[in-house]
């Protein structure tokens, strides 16, 4: 918690060593000077709306969690409807509703109608239709816990919450029970059909026979594939707790025939062989350096000449920071203390040092969805 007898902290000031510009922005006559220069009054309400956007963040974040916990999107599907309609259902009194709405109709969500009834954006409507979004929502109240005090959690003394919630991550003896595997099978699938969308955007498979997805849960991304290219031949490695709905799944997709699940943990299993491509869809950033070199050194062992490395996740802007990847997801991944997000140019290196070849980064078209990096063997 921020400690509140701290004394106020003051305007900053410009010292000897600041630089000339910055002086200039932080003097009191300039700024006077630009609230009354049309064209500097604009960078200035513009600078201004920005900065006050970050402070409301959390609330922003807050008000949205509201909304989809009293599944007040599903509610307005039916059409425009009013605080006090809305109230009964949510359980909160009318005057509480009416300011969840209007906050909601800050945030472009909602739109407020001339008669005072709530219906949905096109952003709101847009913000159902993602799959695995309202559930990513809910589960951000575990973040949200663990970086309830800031500071103490960069400075490595708090226990993150999160961290609990991955026990995969930790090793196969530790991912056995069936719940949590549920829990991330269920949250990581949903939001897998974005992923999947984007990696096939950027990633030609024309070239692939047999696909190995390493760590792919109950098969959302081999199912795309097998989908999108019927003539590749389809594998799936991943913990036996995880991939206890890829049978299911992957015979739903109409793959029966094209596809074999090999139970195992990468961490203490060798690789299946056999596949051409192999393809890590968000699985790097979990894991810590360490691991990441173990399980790239074991995809060239089992890649055969020519073989493909495929890896799709969000990744950090590098030397150019990226305004979701390094700030969602790089809290995110400390939160879980395994792993990392990692720049494109990180992960070109970890692949040389294991061996690859051809390495080519491929931007995503959202970064917050995720971005490619491929690599062959020799």
């Amino acid at each position: 918690m921020a400690d509140l007898t701290k004394p106020v902290v003051r305007a900053a000031t410009a010292g000897p060593g600041t630089p000339w510009l910055t002086r200039v922005i932080l003097s009191p006559r300039f700024q006077a000077i630009a609230a009354r220069t049309p064209l500097l009054r604009r960078i200035v309400r513009t600078e201004g709306a920005a900065i006050f956007d970050i402070v409301q963040g959390f609330v922003a974040s807050q008000v949205l969690m509201a909304l989809v916990e009293l599944d007040v999107f599903e509610s307005l599907l039916a059409g425009p409807q009013s605080a006090g309609a809305l109230a009964p259902k949510a359980g909160l009194t009318e005057d509480r509703m009416q300011i969840l709405l209007q906050a909601g109709a800050g945030l472009r969500l909602l739109s407020r109608r001339r008669d005072g009834r709530f219906a949905l954006t096109l952003r709101g409507t847009a913000f159902l239709g993602v799959p695995g979004l309202p559930v990513m929502v809910r589960h951000h109240s575990v973040l949200y816990r663990d970086l309830a005090d800031p500071v103490a959690f960069l400075r490595g003394q708090t226990t993150p919450e999160l961290a609990q919630f991955w026990p995969y991550v930790f090793g196969a003896a530790q991912a056995t029970d069936p719940a949590a595997a549920a829990a991330y099978s269920r949250l990581m699938t949903d939001s897998q059909v974005l992923v999947a969308q984007d990696t096939l955007a950027l990633f030609d498979f024309g070239g692939t026979r047999r696909l190995l997805d390493v760590g792919g849960g109950t098969g959302a991304f081999l199912a795309a594939v097998g989908a999108a290219h019927p003539r590749v031949m389809l594998d799936l490695f991943d913990l036996p707790a995880v991939m206890v709905g890829a049978q299911a799944r992957l015979g739903q997709a109409g793959l029966t025939g094209r596809f074999t699940l090999h139970p195992g943990s990468f961490r203490d299993d060798p690789l299946p062989t056999g596949a051409d491509t192999i393809s890590l869809v968000r699985v790097l950033y979990d894991h810590a350096d360490a691991t990441v070199a173990a399980l790239l050194a074991s995809v060239h062992s089992a890649l055969p000449p020519g073989g493909r490395i495929l890896i799709s996740e969000p990744m950090s802007g590098g030397s150019k920071p990226d305004p979701a990847t390094d700030v969602y997801f790089a809290l995110y991944t400390a939160a879980m203390q395994t792993g990392r997000t990692r720049s494109a140019e990180s992960i070109a290196k970890m692949l040389s040092n294991a061996g690859f070849t051809s390495i080519q980064t491929l931007p995503g078209l959202r970064s917050y969805i995720t971005s490619v990096v491929t690599a062959l063997r020799n």
